[in-house]
């Protein structure tokens, strides 16, 4: 499978702008990054539109003592919230973003982005994506803000994709709590059919019944 050929399967949106990728792809490679790179910083200047190949991106946002807020994550064929909105409006970036594994991905010049966004296609793909992302950041902020623990953990695992390789322990550092009573949310959760629990994974077996839990408000 040829390069424009592999985007297209992992990105249909860009179906439209075959004949672009066909000519981009001399002058483009694969960017090879091992586990734990960084791929971009906050208040940086974003050099690129990422598509991921392989791995998995993590974007997050660091507090001034040195605490890390895990926002999303960007699998093959997922967009990046916060470089499509740093180059809409040419800012700085406003989150980090660094490799959780070994990662290929390309990443598309500004100004070929910008051009893409004159196709309908990609342009409502991209839309999207905004609309599917901030109803996600709105609910970890209510969680952070706002829920239980158990709800922030729900949150914490949603748009990560469906199968999550991630400890016990790593989620208890990022939520703050301990290792035992993470477990024991999981445990309930798997119980209620929204995950399966396996050596250092977690797959997301109920995203709709987990997405609701997360939205739905009340007890605290």
């Amino acid at each position: 499978m040829d390069f424009a050929e592999h985007l297209v399967t992992l990105y249909p949106a860009l179906v439209a702008l075959r004949s672009t990728l066909v000519d981009m792809s001399p002058a483009l490679a694969p960017i090879q990054a091992p586990g734990g790179t960084v791929l971009f910083s906050e208040n940086a200047p974003c050099e690129g539109f990422p598509l991921v190949l392989q791995g998995e991106i993590k974007v997050s946002r660091s507090s001034v003592d040195g605490r890390s807020l895990e926002l999303y994550r960007v699998a093959p064929g997922e967009l990046c919230l916060v470089s499509s909105a740093c180059l809409f409006r040419n800012q700085p970036l406003s989150a980090r973003g660094v490799t959780t594994k070994a990662s290929s991905l390309m990443l598309i010049p500004p100004d070929i982005f910008l051009r893409w966004l004159e196709t309908p296609v990609f342009r409502n793909e991209v839309l999207g994506l905004f609309a599917a992302r901030m109803a996600d950041l709105t609910s970890l902020i209510d969680a952070v803000a706002f829920y239980r623990l158990d709800r922030r953990l729900a949150a914490a695992l949603l748009g990560r994709g469906r199968q999550i390789a991630v400890t016990h322990q790593a989620l208890a550092d990022d939520l703050g709590t301990v290792r035992e009573i993470i477990t024991r949310l999981l445990r309930r959760f798997e119980r209620e059919g929204w995950v399966s629990l396996g050596r250092e994974q977690i797959i997301i077996t109920d995203e709709p019944a987990l997405r609701d839990f997360c939205h739905r408000l009340g007890a605290r």
